[in-house]
């Protein structure tokens, strides 16, 4: 199989410098805090200044030793950890490697991409764990059995394409196999980086199409995008960026379809957000504060469901009072689905209407709030009750409804 396999980059070795840089990082937010409280301290002490003088050069020479202790034993364990045996595969195409590394990116991966770290993951296919190059060749060597209707799945926050076969191991077929199976559909598993942004993402996914669809071993007739959670939001965004800009392959898009998507945004991000700015106003607690504040941008997306650029370009993303993000029209053309979810079996339950499925409520879900609505319509629409946002990913009432939208 004609596979994409970075030879150069060291996973592992660069895990292991982060690891050691986060924690330079902790020791410098520890001296920050400390001097912080101090410097209150301080103003209420005769001769203070003097005194904080003395103190704040002890601490920032303390502080200082440490992150240069920290920096130099990551540069000796990234030294250590390359010169090991070479595996036959890279950290990220082993299971564990994969789900520990899309968490990362979930949480650093804009300041990853930022450093070009190998643990960045960039959008890609992948087959077996591993890239797929996007040539005629090799996508005709990864997928034998290629067919004329793709339908694409694109995972969610801090997940990887092994998520969906959530369940196999009790026996359920995962989505993909199942749609293969019985209608013929070829399904193309991505990875990408979800500490991006959404539009950066939904860029990079209809740049990807645009190739696949253009080497695809035989002619393509239709394509079939099912996303969940931020996964959704990413297929929207490359829907709307490919109409605006003609490319060829969101012309045979037929259906959209979004599995626990935040629309209209994310509570659990909009109470980060709001901790996170009044935490940072007194020194007791700006270290915590500061610590929120570096989640990455993908995650900050999700307070809106924000979907382009314009939603985040030159603005502050620390604003309590974030400015309305843009409204994205749905994808002419093609059938909107959504399914939502309630830990509860009835969405009017208070506890299912205060939680929804344990991260995204129903009106999100479904694209409408008290302010927002999307258009979606209610014959396309499945609600789940008695169940939580993971176990979308395979489900049997969501496969039914697969198999009436897609069929």
């Amino acid at each position: 199989m004609t596979q994409l396999v970075r030879k150069t980059d060291d996973e592992a070795a660069a895990l292991a410098r982060l690891g050691f840089e986060e924690l330079r990082g902790f020791t410098e937010s520890i001296g920050t805090t400390e001097r912080d409280i101090a410097g209150r301290v301080f103003g209420y002490v005769p001769l203070g200044k003097p005194i904080k003088y003395v103190h704040d050069a002890v601490a920032r020479g303390v502080v200082g030793a440490l992150g240069g202790a920290a920096s130099t034993a990551g540069r000796g364990a990234e030294v250590l950890v390359s010169r090991r045996p070479r595996p036959e595969r890279p950290l990220s195409a082993t299971v564990p490697g994969g789900i520990g590394l899309g968490v990362l990116n979930g949480l650093v991966g804009d300041r990853l991409e930022r450093d070009s770290s190998p643990l960045q993951q960039p959008m890609s296919v992948r087959v077996g764990g591993l890239p797929v190059a996007l040539r005629r060749s090799a996508l005709a060597d990864a997928f034998p059995q290629a067919t004329p209707q793709l339908v694409v799945f694109v995972h969610g926050l801090m997940g990887e394409e092994h998520g969906w076969l959530l369940g196999r191991r009790q026996g359920r077929e995962d989505y993909g196999s199942r749609l293969g199976r019985e209608f013929g559909f070829t399904p193309v598993y991505l990875r990408y980086n979800t500490g991006r942004h959404i539009s950066e993402n939904g860029r990079s996914l209809a740049e990807l199409l645009e190739r696949v669809v253009a080497e695809w071993p035989v002619a393509v007739e239709e394509v079939a995008l099912v996303g969940h959670s931020m996964g959704g939001l990413v297929s929207r965004s490359a829907a709307h960026t490919a109409a605006l800009e003609e490319m060829a392959w969101v012309k045979h898009v037929r259906e959209v379809i979004s599995l626990g998507s935040p629309h209209m945004g994310a509570p659990l991000e909009q109470a980060v957000h709001y901790a996170a700015f009044g935490l940072s106003r007194l020194p007791e607690t700006r270290m915590m504060g500061s610590f929120l504040r570096r989640r990455s941008s993908g995650i900050r997306d999700l307070r809106q469901g924000s979907l382009v650029d314009a939603d985040w370009r030159d603005r502050n993303p620390d604003a309590l009072r974030a400015e309305a993000c843009e409204e994205v029209p749905l994808l002419e053309g093609a059938t909107h689905c959504f399914v939502s979810a309630t830990v509860t079996r009835s969405p009017r339950h208070p506890l299912g209407r205060m939680v929804g499925d344990t991260l995204v409520l129903v009106p999100s879900a479904s694209g409408r709030s008290r302010t927002r609505k999307l258009g979606f319509e209610a014959e396309f629409g499945l609600h789940i009750g008695a169940t939580h946002h993971i176990a979308l990913l395979n489900h049997p009432a969501v496969y039914e409804k697969l198999q009436a939208w897609l069929a």
